[in-house]
């Protein structure tokens, strides 16, 4: 998906954008995004709002690397983890949730 003017109006980021791309289960072969792993396999999970590099599949809930799917090194993975793991910590302030299960 190309970031496009409109996207970048309304406060769209190539980050963010980058999250929704689509990954593969190296286990089960399941499709999913990184913003989904967040939103529903790592639900309160405490490393998902401090520092986690990881995606958990929706699934068979195997934990695998961001690096290969979606960066292409090490730095790259980290920026996106603690990238994700704002949105998510950001949510859960504004909800009223602990980071936690």
């Amino acid at each position: 998906m190309v970031l496009t003017p409109e996207m970048e109006r309304v406060g769209v980021t190539p980050a963010l954008l980058k999250t929704t791309k689509k990954i593969t289960c190296p286990r089960c072969g399941l499709e999913f995004s990184l913003f989904q792993s967040r939103a529903i396999a790592c639900k309160g999970c405490r490393q998902a709002s401090f520092g986690c590099q990881l995606a958990r599949c929706l699934r068979c809930d195997t934990e695998f690397p961001l690096q290969g799917p979606l960066t292409k090194d090490k730095e790259k993975q980290k920026l996106l983890a603690d990238y994700m793991n704002n949105i998510v910590g950001n949510y859960n302030k504004t909800v009223g949730k602990k980071g936690t299960r």
